[in-house]
């Protein structure tokens, strides 16, 4: 229900729409693989013209034209991606471990067998493994504490206490 106003009635309001508040005019949402009309549009005026752009970019880029240029080598050449890096890191079973190792990290970089990005990467992987170890750890302590004032409990119960 919609309030209209007009020129006769100035103090009437717009205080509804047309969609109920809270209900999606389309519950199911977009179909998978449905494709936007601009895109099928542009497909279909582009099909058949590919290898006329793609030579005609290949020419500009020869004649100089930066645009041109970076178009094609990014077409040629992939973003780079992680590479598999492989340094010696010494066994991390203790949090003393992770330090040793995070200074094997930085001896790495500083030799230049690894990029500083890929040392970060290696040292956040390394921290995830000291919060792990510090997690087991003090799980470890609570349990064992819990266990000793189960034991205090039990034992003051058991004793008789007078005044």
């Amino acid at each position: 229900m919609v309030t209209e106003m007009t020129a006769e009635d100035p103090t009437a309001t717009k205080n509804t729409t047309r969609f109920e508040k809270g209900t999606s005019g389309n519950p199911n949402g977009r179909p998978k693989g449905s494709r936007n009309r601009s895109t099928l549009a542009a497909e279909t005026l582009l099909d058949g013209e590919a290898e006329a752009l793609t030579r005609k970019a290949i020419e500009l880029a020869l004649n100089g034209d930066l645009s041109a240029i970076r178009l094609c080598i990014e077409r040629l050449i992939p973003a780079r991606r992680s590479r598999v890096i492989q340094f010696d890191l010494p066994e991390t079973s203790t949090v003393e471990d992770v330090v040793i190792a995070y200074d094997a990290v930085i001896t790495a970089m500083a030799d230049g067998e690894i990029s500083p990005d890929e040392a970060a990467t290696v040292a956040g992987v390394l921290e995830s493994k000291r919060k792990a170890i510090e997690t087991v750890e003090l799980a470890a302590e609570l349990n064992a504490m819990k266990s000793d004032v189960a034991e205090i409990k039990e034992a003051f119960q058991r004793r008789e206490w007078t005044r």
